[in-house]
Order: structure tokens, then C-alpha cells, then sequence
């Protein structure tokens, strides 16, 4: 039986972090599945799932660690199991507009009133290419309970764009 770890990890940015990190998930036989990572404001942080057999599960976590004496700052959980599939549409928003606060929270708001969960986040801020004005671009991939009306999830991310001043594209929902 194999243990699902899902580590988090913040530090100052220096060569060499991620390959530390993938070295002692292979000293103690894990296998990499999932990550995230990226150079923010000057700090490395990421988020990784790896999976290794149970039996050495804790060899994998000590070592894991060791990585706080470099600085680096870890949170490891046990992964649960994956929840039942239940009735839910997988729907992608592509989001881009001059940037300012609460974009997130506007965005997210409307899905949750929808019951809608997030179940993939990306952001960046970047200047636009005629005006060097920063624009905030956001791809979202969000789990929508079938039960939900397409078109009132859409209506409502519409009208809140046009409020928002952002343009954004709600691409196919498949059916899961």
C-alpha cells in the first residue's frame, strides 16, 4: 500500500531547491506525481505530491525535513482519498483585464454562490504591451455541480466581468 504525501514548502530562491528536494523523494523510493512551483517576490514556494510506500513513509518525511536546516520552510500531510465522483461539470475561465484589488474575491464569490469549487488557480500580473499598464491575467478550472444552470453561471461571470472591466471567457464544460 502506497502513502500520499502532499508537501508545501516556502524559502529564500537559490539553485538547486527543487533538486534537493526531488533527490530525497528518490533516496527514499518516492515517486514524483504532481507539482506546482514558482519564484515569487524574491521566495521559492511550491506544493508537491508524492506517493511512496507506506513502510517508508516516515524515512520520507524526516528526510524531508532536513530541508528545514536550509532554510527552507515545510508542511507535509497525508493525502486523502479521493472523494466519490459526483455529478459535476469541469469548466475552464480564462480572465484578463487592468489589474486591482479583488479581482479574486469577486471571481471566486460568484462561484461559490454557484457551488462551484476551484479546483485550479493560476495568476500573474504583467505589463501590457502598448501601454506598460499592469494587467492581471487568471486561468481558472473550476468543478461546477451538474445541478448548476450553464447559463446562470455564465450570465452571472458576465455581468460581473463587465463590472469588473475584465474581459473573460468561460471555455467548454465537459461533463466528468
Amino acid at each position: 500500500m502506497n502513502a500520499s504525501l502532499v508537501i508545501t514548502l516556502i524559502g529564500t530562491d537559490r539553485p538547486g531547491l527543487v533538486n534537493a528536494l526531488a533527490a530525497r523523494a528518490a533516496e527514499c523510493g518516492a515517486n514524483w506525481l504532481e507539482s506546482s512551483m514558482a519564484q515569487l517576490a524574491g521566495k521559492f514556494a511550491g506544493i508537491v505530491r508524492l506517493e511512496v510506500a507506506e513502510a517508508d513513509a516516515g524515512k520520507l518525511e524526516a528526510a524531508l525535513r532536513e530541508l528545514e536546516a536550509e532554510g527552507l520552510r515545510l508542511t507535509i500531510e497525508r493525502g486523502a482519498a479521493a472523494p466519490a465522483a459526483g455529478p459535476w461539470r469541469t469548466t475552464k475561465l480564462a480572465l484578463v483585464g487592468h489589474d486591482r484589488p479583488g479581482i479574486v474575491r469577486e471571481i471566486s464569490a460568484a462561484l461559490a454562490r454557484h457551488g462551484a469549487s476551484i479546483s485550479k488557480l493560476e495568476t500573474a500580473c504583467e505589463n501590457a504591451s502598448f501601454s506598460g499598464e499592469p494587467l492581471f491575467r487568471a486561468s481558472i478550472e473550476v468543478q461546477v455541480p451538474a445541478s448548476v444552470q450553464p447559463a446562470a453561471l455564465k450570465a452571472e461571470l458576465e455581468t460581473l466581468a463587465n463590472e469588473l472591466m475584465v474581459d473573460l471567457n468561460l471555455e467548454g464544460e465537459s461533463a466528468d
